[in-house]
């Protein structure tokens, strides 16, 4: 009985190497822990329930945090209001609001800081360019008319303004006097192309949609569409002015918002410099530094 005993024994056990074997080598390791070693795997909500555990951030002292950049101050007053939504205490709600104080601190500062960088350097504030007095807003609307319509008066022998068109289109017949008052003001010539009749126009000059406006440049195969649908007469005659200035190399395409009157000036992109890796200044290898031009 004793001898069965130990064979009994023996069959269930194993052996000093087997036994050592089956110390497993590491929590997902399921081939090393053997049968008798097995352990149920945590369920998903076992596992987000540690992920999600939320802990206590670390508030460093007030002149610490001045040192700290916006992104990372604001990842703090993240953690700090995950962590204060969490435990739900007076302190730890409290202590996200003065975090959230600090930052209105700061940003006023910034602000008020920014006053006074764009009185020091005039040359940054929109106000000298875009001036908000209702007087003065109408004066230089004025001018920048002025300017527009001496450009485009000078160019009236070189381009010309095409309409694409369908006889079923209602807002062709919207459109079509707006293209004619350009004529009158201008001293452009403008002509109505029916796409119903010259169905040929349509993929030749890629005319989707009608009415489509179109700068033809004579004798050139240089064009551009301005206007696709009904278009003011005002927005009309400013994307001319603009498709003509690109198409004769009067600009580059970074400065297509620059208006009338506002080169070398705040709303000139290329202003101060180049700003596009195709710059001509920048291939060359001798860009404009802003820096460099001031006296």
């Amino acid at each position: 009985m004793k001898r069965m005993l130990v064979l009994g024994m023996a069959l269930l056990l194993p052996a000093g190497p087997a036994c050592a074997q089956a110390v497993p080598a590491s929590a997902g390791d399921r081939t090393a822990r053997g049968y008798w070693w097995y352990e149920t795997p945590r369920s998903d909500a076992e596992a987000e329930a540690q992920d999600e555990t939320v802990h206590r951030p670390v508030i460093p002292p007030m002149v610490e945090l001045a040192k700290w950049s916006p992104p990372r101050i604001a990842k703090l007053i993240t953690e700090q209001r995950d962590y204060a939504a969490t435990v739900l205490t007076i302190e730890a709600v409290a202590d996200f609001w003065r975090l959230q104080d600090f930052a209105r601190r700061k940003a006023r500062a910034f602000a008020g800081v920014t006053q006074l960088a764009m009185l020091t350097h005039p040359e940054l504030n929109a106000k000298a360019a875009n001036p908000m007095v209702g007087e003065a807003r109408d004066a230089l609307g004025a001018q920048k008319d002025q300017v527009r319509r001496q450009y485009l008066r000078a160019h009236a022998g070189e381009f010309a303004l095409v309409m694409f068109a369908r006889e079923s289109c209602g807002y062709c017949k919207v459109q079509w006097p707006i293209v004619q008052r350009f004529q009158d003001d201008m001293g452009w010539q403008v002509s109505l192309m029916d796409l119903d009749r010259r169905p040929d126009l349509k993929q030749r000059f890629g005319v989707e949609v009608t009415p489509t406006t179109m700068v033809i440049r004579r004798g050139s195969p240089q064009r551009m569409v301005i206007a696709a649908g009904v278009e003011t007469y005002p927005n009309l005659a400013q994307m001319a002015y603009q498709a003509v200035r690109l198409l004769s190399g009067d600009i580059r395409p970074e400065q297509w918002l620059t208006g009338a009157g506002e080169e070398d000036g705040f709303f000139d992109a290329l202003a101060n410099g180049p700003v596009s890796s195709t710059d001509p200044r920048v291939i060359g290898g001798d860009p404009i530094d802003a820096r460099e031009r001031r006296p």
